[in-house]
């Protein structure tokens, strides 16, 4: 093992990439996430790898895709192109076999040939690709296996643990012979073993199951790495279920070794199980058959802390095996400043890893393009998509700012941003159970946001959800930072000193408008131009906020940001005016174009104000001639933070995706709620369609998502059955 040992570039901790690639298959289905990410389609994704910094990139050769149909039947043709691109640009490569798949039609998890078959696959990638030195043939195998044989979300659906273990065993088997034949055409191949690495703690009572998923989570290692032996705790159970004395005896040979451990870990991948149940109101309730559990997130539990998260998990492994090590997975499904202090936290303790001694490589960027439903493990098909380091909604990779910090690490340099001075949700003490409301969200101190509009809607919820993102800010009223005045404006940034500045004050009465243009022009465009002037001299980001009324809804199809506008009132010209100064003064200021707001923490839109209504047993007359996005606040206030956080610049259209007359409108809550929908009158007007779309990436949810959000959030959501939306 120790001749054909990883070799780092050099003593600095590497960057390596990852491409989230799994062909899964789920019933008769196959869902592949390089298709569902575009990274199939994009050629140009290579290039955007390789000026990250990266060394090495985990990439997948699958062989669901390649040869789908019959093992004699090899399409090399996608391959061929992109890591021909990839070795041009100096990028070591891991090649990737299967990656939590079953295998094409002719085999699959349990079948007793699936080594075989596998290995033959291995060995004519490796006559293809000879000068590729890297190999992990099976991608977390323990974790593939749980989910597909012992949990049944994926094929072959499996929920006992015979399945489990026979699908494990195979798999293991697999990455031993797929070795053998890599090796017989590269000598000097290595294995690259990947796995989810958490952990399980519990209660007194539960301290046996703890401890049977302890012993477990190494199975997968423990078989590659010749240590289940007859003394072994799990080979008595691995025989019962079906396992063959041979086969375990092929794999405790420890042939299959491998050189290098990649370690994945996830926020979720630890656990904590717990008997009394009523400390976890609302969280789903389990068991093992003779004991009702809940299995909850263990980073919410006060007294691990200190237990739980990579440094420990990484010791552990460390000290088992002693082989090198790298974390091969870097990702957390939340909102951008999440994102970034977990990013920045794992690279910090991979540092702090390599200065006690242990042999670790490399931080993996994964995924650099992101992911599609694996917040339901991909057991649903609701186009739910995670961003990477770069977002891909807009059909471009837009790198965001875990890119950014990427290029810093991969230079070997520190990375800042204001949203680094508030720890991640999972070191404050809001993330704990019981939450009780009583907690501090915010830590003291910190680089602060500056909101303007303390008294508006947008104002107060930005407001509420920098709170809950740990986004120190200020609020300001008018007396405080008047928008119209530099030396208020001057005032208030000398005050304060913030990093960016919100501005959501402005006049908002559409109609009044018309008969105080005066007012409207006044907080609408000279106020935000005002502010542009004084954020450009002192550099600091501004974003502001205008409004589809800057169209005249006659062009026949949703607006994107580049289609020229046309206001027909003085609202929306005020707007107009007030993008073109803005950006004509500071062109990094960002330009939020919105629509039609609806949310849960006021009364002062059409949604609330059309189930009180409706509560009041009186009827609702809406326009069924104009037509809008309906935009959800939160969605809005999360989106507009995430760019910003990314330091994008320009007009955005952020709204949530669909269009509805306002008729519609109605009629979508009020059936949500469990109204009687004859109450929604139509109305005739004027026609037009301001609907809002995006060619920079449609950040925003579809908008029946959004209202099922509202309802649940109001308390107003019938109980024949909603589907509730993941949460961030």
């Amino acid at each position: 093992m120790t001749s054909r040992a990883v070799k780092s570039a050099d003593s600095r901790l590497e960057l390596w990439g990852g491409v989230e690639c799994t062909v899964v298959r789920v019933g008769d289905e196959y869902r592949d996430q390089s298709e569902e990410t575009g990274h199939s389609y994009r050629r140009d994704d290579i290039d955007i790898i390789a000026d990250l910094g990266v060394t090495t990139v985990r990439y997948p050769i699958l062989w669901e895709s390649i040869a789908p149909e019959r093992p004699d039947q090899l399409d090399f043709s996608w391959t061929d192109e992109r890591l021909a691109m990839l070795r041009e640009r100096g990028i070591r490569v891991i090649g990737g076999l299967l990656h939590h798949g079953s295998g094409p039609r002719y085999t699959e998890l349990l079948d007793p040939d699936f080594p075989a078959k596998l290995a033959d696959y291995a060995a004519r990638v490796a006559a293809r690709y000879p000068w590729i030195e890297d190999w992990t043939p099976v991608n977390e195998p323990l974790t593939t296996a749980r989910f597909s044989g012992l949990y049944g979300h994926w094929y072959p659906h499996g929920r006992d643990y015979p399945t489990f273990l026979k699908a494990l065993a195979n798999e293991c088997l697999g990455t031993l012979e797929a070795m053998r034949a890599i090796r017989k055409a590269i000598s000097n191949a290595r294995l690259v073993q990947t796995e989810d690495l958490g952990k399980t703690f519990s209660t007194a009572p539960l301290r046996h199951q703890a401890a049977h998923e302890n012993e477990r989570r190494w199975l997968s290692l423990d078989l590659l790495c010749g240590r289940v032996t007859p003394k072994h705790r799990w080979y008595d159970m691995l025989f019962g279920a079906g396992v063959s004395m041979g086969d375990l005896e092929r794999l405790a040979s420890g042939e299959a070794t491998p050189d290098l451990l990649g370690i994945n870990h996830y926020l979720t991948s630890e656990r904590f199980l717990d008997h009394r149940l009523d400390l976890y109101p609302g969280h789903e309730v389990g068991g093992n058959g003779r004991d009702r559990y809940v299995d909850a997130e263990a980073v919410r539990v006060k007294r691990l802390e200190g237990d739980t998260g990579f440094a420990p998990r990484l010791r552990e492994a460390w000290e088992r095996y002693g082989i090198p090590m790298a974390i091969t997975e870097v990702h957390h499904g939340c909102h951008r400043d999440e994102q970034l202090r977990w990013f920045a936290e794992v690279w910090k303790t991979a540092g702090q890893l390599r200065e006690e001694g242990m042999d670790l490589r490399a931080v993996t960027v994964w995924s650099m393009f992101g992911n599609v439903d694996w917040r339901f493990l991909l057991t649903q098909k609701n186009g739910f998509y995670d961003t990477g380091a770069y977002d891909v909604r807009g059909g471009t990779p837009r790198p965001t700012v875990i890119a950014k910090a990427a290029r810093a690490y991969a230079r070997g340099e520190n990375f800042d941003h204001p949203v680094l001075d508030a720890p991640g949700w999972w070191r404050r003490p809001m993330r704990l159970y019981p939450w009780n409301g009583r907690c501090k969200a915010l830590p003291e101190g910190g680089r602060k946001l500056l909101i303007t509009g303390a008294t508006g809607t947008l104002g107060k919820a930005f407001a509420r959800v920098a709170d809950a993102r740990a986004l120190p800010y200020c609020l300001t009223t008018r007396e405080e930072l008047d928008i119209a005045e530099e030396t208020s404006i001057r005032a208030a940034i000398e005050r304060y000193r913030p990093w960016a500045i919100i501005n959501t004050a402005g006049f908002v009465r559409v109609d009044d408008a018309e008969r105080e243009q005066e007012a409207c022009f006044k907080w609408n465009t000279e106020g935000p131009a005002k502010l542009a002037a004084v954020c450009a001299e002192a550099g600091i980001p501004l974003v502001t906020f205008s409004s589809d009324l800057v169209f005249d809804g006659q062009l026949g199809r949703a607006y994107n940001e580049d289609d020229p506008v046309h206001p027909t009132g003085v609202y929306g010209l005020s707007k107009a005016r007030a993008e073109q100064d803005v950006l004509g003064i500071a062109d990094e200021a960002l330009v939020i174009r919105t629509s039609a707001f609806f949310g849960p923490w006021d009364r002062f839109n059409f949604a609330r104000q059309t189930l009180d209504a409706l509560a009041r047993g009186e009827p609702v007359r809406a326009s069924r001639d104009a037509s809008v996005s309906p935009t959800y606040v939160p969605d809005l206030c999360h989106a507009t933070l995430d760019l910003l956080i990314d330091g994008e610049t320009g007009i955005w259209h952020l709204a949530n995706q669909g269009k509805l007359s306002w008729y519609e409108f109605a009629r979508e809550v009020a059936a949500g709620a469990g109204y009687d929908t004859g109450l929604i009158l139509p109305i005739a007007g004027e026609r037009g369609d301001t609907t809002l779309s995006s060619k920079r990436g449609l950040m925003l949810r579809p908008v029946e998502h959004a209202i099922e959000d509202f309802l649940h959030e109001t308390g107003e959501r019938a109980q024949s059955g909603v589907t509730e939306i993941a949460a961030d």
